[in-house]
C-alpha cells in the first residue's frame, strides 16, 4: 500500500512515504496463496488480471508522485 499523507505541521505538506516498488509485481502476487491458486485453477484468466492489476499499481504509483509535486510547488508558489 502507497503511503501518501497531509502533515500540515511540516516543511513539505504532502509526502508519499511509499518507496517505488523493487522486483517483478508478478513475484510479490505469486508468494499470496489466493493468487498462486487462481493461476493454477484458470491460467489465462490469472494472467490477464496479473497483468492489468500490475500496470493499475504503477499508474496508482505514477499518479501519487505526480500529486506529491503539483503539492510542493503550490506551497512554495
Amino acid at each position: 500500500w502507497n503511503n501518501f499523507r497531509f502533515n500540515p505541521a511540516a516543511e513539505k505538506k504532502f509526502t508519499l512515504d511509499s518507496k517505488a516498488p523493487k522486483g517483478g509485481y508478478r513475484d510479490f502476487l505469486m508468494g499470496e496463496v489466493r493468487y498462486n491458486s487462481l493461476m493454477l485453477k484458470n491460467k489465462e484468466r490469472a494472467e490477464k488480471l496479473f497483468d492489468k492489476a500490475a500496470k493499475n499499481a504503477e499508474l496508482r504509483y505514477k499518479h501519487l508522485n505526480e500529486l506529491k509535486e503539483m503539492y510542493a510547488r503550490e506551497v512554495v508558489e
